[in-house]
């Protein structure tokens, strides 16, 4: 495995981590009513059934990016979701029921991973450049990590919030380097090689300051 094929995959893990979290509270929360038993089942069924309609959509995304100007759309769009991990305040697992059923249960799971999880499928998509095997091992690595060892990444998300800023760098240095892989743009690249370099550098930037700005204007409100 060479270097670059290296830190597609590791750059596709992060992602999966960062923006997965939520996924095991959503399977706790969805089969928290049921037996020990049928509990762990629909753990399996649910998380196996989520990582197939995902890896489904990923691929779909792959290619609807491969369409002129939509990986620079991509690309500003998760600039946005990047911001919006910084300074989004709302706990999207309010709202998921638990189920009484096994079936309950997983279709819950499924259902949740698909809505909470197309800030995934577009980042994931942008990372592996059409790639499908990228978005495949990907997901192979990172599910294991998210539903066993989602505890303990949100513990210390928790008691050290400032790793949040890392999550959102990464998906900030993503979505420069959709934008730069845009093929209506390589004129420009070209011309200017350099930008390969400073667009990923000037995202990154651009959403932790703003995430920044945005969360101490917040505590400097609630202080008064």
């Amino acid at each position: 495995m060479d270097l670059e094929l290296l830190s597609a995959v590791l750059l596709i893990v992060g992602i999966d981590i960062v923006l997965g979290g939520d996924n095991a509270i959503v399977i706790a929360l969805a089969s928290r009513n049921l037996p020990e038993q049928q509990r762990n089942k629909a753990i399996f069924l649910g998380t196996g059934l989520a990582i197939v309609v995902r890896i489904v959509l990923t691929v779909l995304a792959v290619y609807l990016l491969t369409i002129p100007y939509l990986q620079l759309v991509g690309g500003l769009l998760l600039i946005m979701i990047a911001f919006k991990l910084l300074v989004d305040e709302e706990d999207d697992t309010a709202n998921i029921k638990a189920g009484t059923t096994l079936g309950a249960a997983v279709k819950t799971i499924v259902f949740a991973d698909i809505v909470m999880g197309l800030d995934n499928v577009i980042a994931v998509a942008g990372a592996a450049h059409g790639n499908i095997f990228l978005v495949v091992l990907g997901l192979i690595v990172s599910v294991p990590i998210i539903v066993w060892g989602s505890k303990i990444i949100l513990h210390f998300i928790e008691r050290f919030p400032s790793l949040v800023y890392i999550g959102a760098g990464i998906l900030g240095y993503t979505a420069g380097k959709m934008i730069t892989h845009e093929k209506r743009l390589f004129f420009l690249l070209e011309q200017y090689p350099s930008l390969s370099y400073i667009v990923p550098v000037v995202t990154v930037i651009l959403v932790l300051a703003s995430g920044y700005i945005v969360n101490r204007v917040r505590i400097k409100e609630s202080y008064r």
